[in-house]
């Protein structure tokens, strides 16, 4: 294990089934294991350590494998959700806890529903952000995408299926593509209604090709942006999107807990303006039943799909005031 020290935060890099995983923390106290999404890093908890270290925390935030300073196996089955739950399991280990609170974002709200369901033992809560809860099971994840798209745009989540389909979109300008996603999907700029949507993909066209133009999200400051763009200039992006090319195999994984509840404490905050809060409203109506430990379900107003980002200090004092419960 090796450590490094920049000011308050602490960088380090721990084994893991992956191989290595960087994580970055700060403070002290009970363990909160916070998970990015796609296509972030550990630095979109920038916001979010330091409130939860203030608070008497020990938060660390990962970069999950094939993104940032972590490990990024070849092969594209290494990043089914079996492994990413894994590698979580490893990050508590390594960092000499029994156990920790696990709060995601977008693909690590997913992640932190699974390792609270495989692994009550060593996650005792979970945060979900942006993306509700849904059991597994239902029909296979690409059939149910392919018909979402019909014959004359693509969902976006077919769109990633082909290895190295988006990347060759996304690679050749990472910084003016991550900019254009981010700003498709912030509530101060997203596309108006009755404008194409950017989560579909015209036949034949790019995915960047419905994405707002020359503006950033007031959240996000070029400063913000360049760390972003940096990482994926320099690891690519398919350990990302190799993510995405694992749902079906996620599915036949999960059938063993088909239908299954997480029964921990747990919180919900989603974003009214998100996609993810609005065509997964089934989910979230669901809660009592699969969320039987739930707290609060809340959804900011006026407010995108980059919740934490969009509105640190709500979500800081959502998250702590939660925390606080756990503690009795």
């Amino acid at each position: 294990m090796r450590t490094e020290t920049n000011t308050e935060l602490r960088h380090r890099t721990v084994e893991a089934p992956a191989g290595r995983l960087h994580l970055v923390e700060q403070g002290t106290g009970p363990l909160v294991l916070l998970v990015h999404g796609f296509p972030e890093s550990w630095y979109s908890w920038r916001h979010q350590l330091p409130a939860l270290a203030a608070a008497g925390y020990r938060a660390a935030a990962i970069d999950v494998r094939g993104y940032g300073r972590s490990s990024k196996p070849p092969a594209v089955e290494a990043y089914r959700m079996l492994d990413l739950v894994a590698d979580n399991v490893a990050v508590v280990r390594a960092l000499g806890e029994d156990s920790a609170v696990v709060v995601g974002h977008d693909w690590g709200s997913n992640i932190a529903a699974a390792s609270a369901l495989l692994h009550p033992d060593v996650f005792r809560a979970v945060g979900l952000l942006s993306v509700p809860y849904a059991p597994p099971g239902g029909p296979r994840p690409t059939d149910v995408f392919d018909r979402i798209g019909g014959p004359e745009q693509e969902f976006y989540v077919s769109y990633f299926q082909e290895p190295g389909r988006a990347e060759s979109e996304i690679e050749p300008d990472v910084r003016g593509w991550l900019a254009g996603l981010y700003a498709a999907l912030s509530a101060d700029t997203m596309p108006a209604h009755g404008e194409p949507d950017p989560h579909f993909v015209a036949r034949g066209g790019r995915m960047r090709d419905r994405f707002p133009a020359g503006t950033l999200p007031a959240w996000l400051t070029e400063r913000d942006l360049d760390v972003y763009a940096g990482e994926f200039e320099r690891t690519g992006t398919t350990g990302a999107l190799n993510r995405y090319r694992n749902m079906d195999r996620d599915w036949e994984d999960l059938a063993p807990h088909r239908g299954a509840p997480i029964k921990q404490p747990s919180l919900f905050i989603g974003g009214a303006l998100d996609a993810s809060t609005t065509w997964m409203s089934d989910a979230i109506d669901a809660y009592p039943t699969t969320l039987p430990g739930l707290s609060a379900s809340h959804l900011l107003d006026d407010c995108g799909h980059w919740v934490q980002q969009e509105r640190p200090g709500q979500v800081n004092r959502l998250l702590t005031d939660w925390l606080g419960t756990l503690r009795g």
